[in-house]
């Protein structure tokens, strides 16, 4: 299945595989915890029972992604002490204990107090609840906070020294944390966390309207998502905008493989579209902005753009992966603020609900985040080659010594299980959206909202027997 390639390039395909599992369900679950913090405060503050029953729909979605997320992603970091152990050996100083903070701050958290907000409105009232929600959203951003941070610090290494035994010693934790591209990638993941899981929610809410126009759950929900699209999507496009700023200071050749430039050109176009081709080093067949990307990253027209050529062969990113991941994720970014505009517009004409055609959009976009955030990742992680500390710890150098047989037999083990356990885990997590929105808790059992002041709701559908 592998024959012929080498331990290292079998290696690096393992990584990208559990990684590309991995990420999608943190970027889920940032944005949801931040969701089910949102609806419950929504709840307490306008005693308004549809938010809790919302948030009740959500709560299992949350729960199993949360789930999945944690077994993937410890999975995944074995791979530093089995395929990596020379990078884990090197680069441990430094990023050993920003993964343990991690740990620390944001799993423990995330940890202590989901047990409370699955099961424990009935125990400890809808204020502690309340609470409790709120630090699970705060721990996922945690979790993204210390991640971040330490692959910022792969791509812009500061406040280090090396010692004799050629490792990354920590000498200003705060230049460490801290780094030149840290606040941008934050941002931008952070937003990229709530679109994704604002085109979800607008999916399966779009799903169930054009079944059910009626469905207040549903109403409900897919309002809050295309607000979110509305107003969070041009946010995204200015932070990504913003990042690519100081990805040209920090990663020029990165800049020039997202694109497309092989000369340096001052004045540089804006390339659309267009095949790379890195053996003849030549971008083919491309439609131009004259003077688009002078503009846009340096904001003069004639604004000087180095190309790829500048850089050795054996410095290069790969470009042919590079253009057109960034292409993906740049086009869904924008498709995501064509579907909030549009929303806008219904909204205001007062037909947010009744556009079949934007209901179906909604479906067609609810993968979209997903999409984004693993182009994106590619974009960041496939631009940054060949290096594993951005020029200064090579890939190939980073690697354990094993047999590429070894590494290919784990990877198909990998490959097999990953598609089995998760492929499972997706399945049910598309059944539980399947449900109709709106219909989980029964009113007497929110217990203690009674006591707390907020009067109980009449579920007109269950009082029918539906």
């Amino acid at each position: 299945m592998f024959q012929g390639m080498s331990a290292i390039d079998l290696a690096r395909g393992q990584f990208a595989f559990t990684v590309m599992f991995h990420i999608v369900f943190p970027a889920f679950t940032i944005g949801i915890a931040s969701y089910l913090a949102v609806l419950e405060g929504l709840w307490l503050w306008t005693r308004d029972e549809v938010y809790m029953r919302i948030f009740d729909y959500w709560k299992t979605i949350f729960a199993v992604v949360f789930g999945m997320g944690v077994v993937s992603g410890i999975v995944m970091s074995y791979q530093f002490g089995t395929n990596w152990s020379v990078f884990s050996d090197k680069a441990g100083p430094v990023i050993g204990p920003l993964m343990g903070y991690e740990v620390l701050s944001a799993f423990f958290l995330e940890a202590g107090f989901l047990g409370i907000m699955l099961f424990g409105l009935n125990k400890v009232g809808p204020k502690l609840h309340f609470t409790a929600t709120v630090m699970v959203a705060i721990g996922t951003l945690f979790s993204a906070f210390w991640i971040l941070s330490a692959n910022s610090w792969m791509q812009t290494p500061t406040g280090y020294s090396i010692n004799e035994a050629g490792q990354f010693v920590p000498e200003d934790w705060w230049a460490v944390i801290f780094n030149p591209s840290f606040p941008y990638r934050l941002v931008h993941m952070t937003l990229a966390a709530y679109l994704t899981t604002a085109f979800v929610v607008g999916a399966v809410s779009a799903w169930h309207l054009l079944s059910d126009r009626e469905n207040r759950a549903a109403r409900t929900m897919f309002s809050m998502a295309m607000w979110m699209a509305l107003i969070v999507a041009p946010v995204q496009i200015f932070a990504g905008d913003q990042h690519g700023l100081n990805t040209l200071e920090h990663q020029p050749r990165k800049i020039a493989a997202m694109e497309g430039h092989w000369e340096t050109e001052a004045g540089a176009p804006l390339i659309l579209f267009g095949i790379p081709d890195d053996d003849a080093e030549v971008t083919r067949y491309k439609l131009e902005i004259p003077y688009g990307s002078a503009l846009i990253l340096t904001h003069s027209l004639d604004g000087t753009l180095k190309g790829l050529k500048e850089w050795a062969k054996q410095d290069r990113p790969p470009m042919e992966i590079v253009f057109w991941s960034f292409r993906i994720m740049v086009g869904l970014g924008f498709l995501m603020l064509g579907i909030g505009l549009w929303s806008g517009w219904r909204r205001l004409r007062g037909h947010l609900f009744d556009d079949q055609w934007l209901l179906r959009a909604a479906i067609v976009m609810g993968p979209s985040g997903f999409v984004a955030v693993l182009a994106g990742w590619v974009t960041t992680e496939v631009g940054r080659q060949p290096y594993t500390v951005y020029e200064l710890l090579r890939t190939a150098d980073s690697a354990a010594p094993l047999a590429a047989p070894a590494v290919a037999a784990s990877l198909i083990a990998f490959i097999v299980v990953y598609c089995a356990v998760f492929g499972a885990g997706i399945f049910y997590i598309l059944r539980l959206m399947h449900r109709r929105p709106g219909h989980e808790t029964p009113v007497e059992e929110l217990g203690p909202t009674h006591a707390a002041g907020i009067p109980p709701a009449i579920d007109s559908n269950r009082a029918r027997g539906e």
